[in-house]
């Protein structure tokens, strides 16, 4: 060894101090975006497990427990019915289902578990794709308390919108599962984009959106949005060598969505039957989002840096989904509002992320950033994190729906309930018990049909029906079991077996119809 290299190796040992000195490497530290995310999933946690079933739990745990029934044919979620062809049998929903039948899982408690999951599945995915866009350590922090806190100063409680208060009722939902994969997607296709691999990478890709597809398809919407942004930000043009790989995405893609036995994605295509619900996302959408207008000054500044800057490309392509949605009519697609956001929340905070000394503008930008921060905050998201018992202010609360515990402790597994109440439509089913009429419509079900029983169940519990009439709904839907408001009255011929202590509720047997058990023996007697 010659005295130059003596003295480098020297000056080299001399560099490692204290303990790091044994085996001469830096010690570890935690990221601050582990150590942040780590702390926001535990918060978000138990704030999901604080709130009781409300909103659309009822119908994901209906899922589960029907799957948990008869995985390979299950019945439709909510209703005695054929279940062939119900867009809630996605891959997610059958994993839950065989989880729930090895362990003995109630639905509602497997989709308590699996807030948790999802949202694990949600920041990992979260931290892949802003590590695709920058290197800045601080910039998945703030982006995830920019996705969670900007949004607007009305409520947005929808399944797939990530805001802190919404996210104590959908953690547990596809949707948030879906939306973490399309985050990881992002990640991939961003990767790909930087650094071009061999096939089988953008098939990986391609199958992961097409599970995106089945978990969730309006969600997946959003997500091939993001994938094409990324394909068309790619530093080297799109010569035929790299378009064949992207082919290999989207026919992947597909062909994993096309796969799928339960039913059939593309038939979603044109569907209208729940356009009217969600003509109200367009309608109120000003106070719902406007905090999140407050990245456009640094999505503009990506734009003038790049013309092809992935974030941009994907507002832009969002927002033209949405506008399609509006002037066709088909509502439905408002449901990418809430990922439509990231582009704005992740922009902000990719250049709040950036080293200091800050420019005089982007100092400005900050304050601006912090003052909308705190007015979504305090206006409508703090609710979710802080308890009614510590809360000094009275910040709106997550809702806290009735419990049916009381009644479904008297029914059996597959009774049918006629009801018309909010409530328990939507809370039910959850724990096995069957509708007269769905509350939701689903296309494994004609909508025809469920509105045929909608009318039917006015008709019973309308004050001028007869007792004749009331006997051939009973039988003709084989109900077991009435759930009357307070205010309705109690046919002559049904017996009140319970209250509800909170809400007054009567639930009360009818003697006319069949057992779920009865009904299906005899149809196994009927040649």
């Amino acid at each position: 060894m010659t005295m130059a290299t003596r003295g480098t190796a020297l000056r080299t040992r001399r560099q490692v101090h204290g303990s790091t000195a044994l085996h001469g490497r830096a010690r570890w530290r935690p990221s601050p975006y582990l150590v942040f995310g780590g702390l926001f999933w535990i918060v978000m946690s138990l704030a999901f497990w604080r709130v009781p079933m409300c909103c659309d739990f009822g119908q994901h745990a209906a899922v589960i427990e029907r799957l948990k029934a008869d995985l390979l044919h299950p019945r439709h979620p909510m209703a005695d019915l054929p279940g062939a062809g119900s867009p809630y049998y996605s891959p997610y929903a059958v994993a839950q289902g065989v989880f729930a039948r090895a362990t003995g899982l109630a639905g509602w408690e497997v989709v308590k578990l699996a807030g948790p999951l999802n949202l694990l599945v949600l920041l990992t995915g979260l931290g892949r794709f802003v590590r695709v866009l920058t290197p800045r350590q601080w910039a998945p922090v703030l982006a995830l308390f920019a996705m969670v806190v900007l949004w607007g100063t009305r409520m947005a409680w929808w399944s797939g919108y990530l805001g802190l208060m919404s996210m104590t009722g959908n953690l547990g939902y596809p949707s948030t599962f879906a939306i973490g994969l399309a985050f990881w997607a992002w990640g991939l296709a961003g990767s790909l984009a930087r650094s071009p691999r061999s096939g089988w990478a953008y098939a990986g890709l391609g199958a992961l959106c097409g599970v995106i597809l089945l978990v969730h398809p309006i969600s997946s919407v959003a997500a091939v949005i993001g994938v094409v942004a990324f394909a068309a930000s790619a530093r080297r043009p799109l010569l035929p060598s790299a378009l064949w790989k992207w082919a290999v995405t989207a026919v992947t893609a597909a062909v994993t969505a096309a796969s799928w036995p339960y039913y059939s994605v593309f038939s979603l295509v044109g569907d209208e039957s729940v356009d009217w619900i969600h003509r109200q996302l367009y309608t109120e959408l000003p106070g719902r989002f406007w905090l999140a207008l407050l990245g456009l000054p640094a999505l503009a500044l990506r734009f003038r840096k790049n013309r092809r800057d992935p974030l941009v490309l994907m507002f832009a392509l969002d927002c033209a989904v949405v506008a399609y949605g509006w002037l066709s009519g088909h509502y439905t697609y408002g449901r990418i509002l809430g990922l439509t956001l990231v582009p704005l929340q992740f922009a902000l905070a990719i250049e709040l992320a950036a080293p200091r000394p800050w420019r005089r503008w982007r100092t400005a930008l900050g304050v601006v950033a912090a003052t909308g921060a705190a007015i979504g905050f305090f206006t409508l998201q703090a609710g979710a994190v802080v308890p009614r018992a510590l809360d000094p202010v009275g910040f709106d609360q997550p809702p806290r729906w009735p419990g049916y515990g009381w009644a479904v402790s008297r029914l059996h597994e597959g009774d049918v309930v006629l009801t018309d109440g909010y409530y328990p439509t939507r809370s039910l089913p959850a724990y096995g018990a069957n509708l007269v009429a769905p509350a939701w419509p689903d296309p494994s079900l004609a909508e025809d049909t469920r509105n045929r029983r909608l009318q039917e169940v006015r008709e019973y519990l309308s004050p001028d029906s007869t007792r004749a009439e009331r006997t051939r709904t009973v039988r003709r839907n084989h109900v077991r079991w009435l759930l009357l408001s307070p205010d309705q009255k109690v046919p002559e011929e049904a017996v009140v077996v319970a209250w509800g202590p909170r809400t007054g509720e009567v639930l009360a047997r009818v003697s006319a119809g069949k057992s779920t058990a009865e009904h299906k023996s005899e149809q196994r007697k009927t040649p």
